[in-house]
């Protein structure tokens, strides 16, 4: 046999090898490679993870590892290993789960109605990487809370409850800062000028809201509710809110889990500051998280000469509003007859 013949045989079988090597790796590379059932599933890379917690991560989702892996190597992600939130889709190939594991998707964190900053911290530290205690010091951090004219009681009135983008491996202080920047945008100067109006500056107007947001879930009875209290503090009396005084007995008690459905009558003599039938004015912060609405009620109130207020028995959810004691005593008689025929004890 001829060299030139033998070196055409070797070639050819160089060729085949090459083809065969060829698809082989085109298997590897663009053949399904998962093992969930589910349409879809995210995998959490810690920060500062290494390729191999990435791999651990990684194992109960990818079908092949060592398949994934010759991919990765190729891809160059065992150096370039990213922290975040990676969304991963059933039936991906290897090349398509490297390339997923380069894109962080943010998380749709979203709060609203804590009763405290501990709360938000363990509402907000369940969404993302940051843990509740990281959180919580970052948000009572004496610093941060001097500097933007905080205290550690009004520091919730820095949240407001809505919906927000952010990555799941934001740190704790990323995470604050970005809702002081959020902060900052909704009280604008339009929103500053409404709450001056009233008397108010904002973190007066979020506790104030916090009071009127406890009282009632109507939206439509809020701005009333909100008229009323502002009739109240111009004319120097207490509050007396309910919802105050179920917050300082908790506070007291040391115990935020405990449901409280009636205020009795010794409970309005508790030593607190937060007891807004003790107190003339506004509590040092706010009770709860206001929501939107009961801001918005803050700062456009309904004008009206009420002074009172209580639950009705006859509209489930509203209030029976007057504008004297006598009148006040006769709605609050009628529903304390109503709420002990109900048998309703706390």
């Amino acid at each position: 046999m001829s060299t030139k013949k033998i070196i055409s045989i070797i070639s050819i079988v160089v060729i085949s090898v090459l083809i065969i090597y060829g698809f082989v790796l085109i298997g590897q590379i663009f053949s399904k490679n998962t093992k969930f059932t589910e349409n879809e599933v995210y995998v959490h890379i810690p920060t500062d993870a290494t390729y191999q917690q990435a791999l651990d991560s990684l194992s109960k989702y990818v079908e092949n590892l060592d398949r994934f892996e010759m991919v990765a190597n190729k891809m160059s992600y065992p150096e370039n290993v990213k922290s975040g939130r990676f969304l991963l889709t059933k039936g991906m190939n290897s090349y398509k789960l490297v390339k997923a594991m380069r894109y962080n998707v943010p998380v749709k964190l979203a709060f609203n109605n804590q009763e405290r900053i501990e709360n938000l911290a363990g509402r907000v530290g369940s969404q993302i990487e940051a843990d509740s205690l990281s959180l919580l010091n970052s948000f009572k951090d004496s610093i941060f809370l001097k500097e933007n004219d905080f205290t550690e009681d009004n520091v919730l009135s820095m949240f407001i409850a809505n919906t927000y983008e952010v990555y799941w491996n934001t740190s704790a202080e990323k995470f604050r800062d970005k809702m002081i920047k959020e902060y900052r945008n909704f009280w604008n100067e339009e929103r500053v000028a409404k709450a001056k109006k009233q008397g108010l500056s904002p973190t007066e107007a979020t506790t104030l809201a916090s009071i009127v947001h406890k009282e009632s879930v109507k939206k439509d009875e809020r701005p009333r509710i909100a008229g009323v209290y502002l009739n109240r503090l111009r004319a120097g009396m207490p509050l007396q809110a309910d919802p105050t005084v179920i917050y300082a007995k908790k506070k007291k008690d040391n115990d935020f889990a405990q449901v409280i459905k009636r205020v009795f009558y010794n409970d309005l003599f508790l030593n607190s500051p937060y007891n807004t039938y003790k107190v003339i004015g506004l509590p040092p912060g706010p009770i709860a998280m206001p929501d939107i609405t009961a801001l918005e009620a803050v700062l456009d109130p309904e004008k009206n000469n009420f002074i009172y207020f209580c639950a009705s028995v006859d509209r489930f959810g509203y209030h029976e509003f007057a504008a004297t004691l006598e009148e006040h005593n006769v709605n609050a008689k009628k529903y304390s007859n109503w709420i002990s025929s109900q048998g309703v004890k706390r």
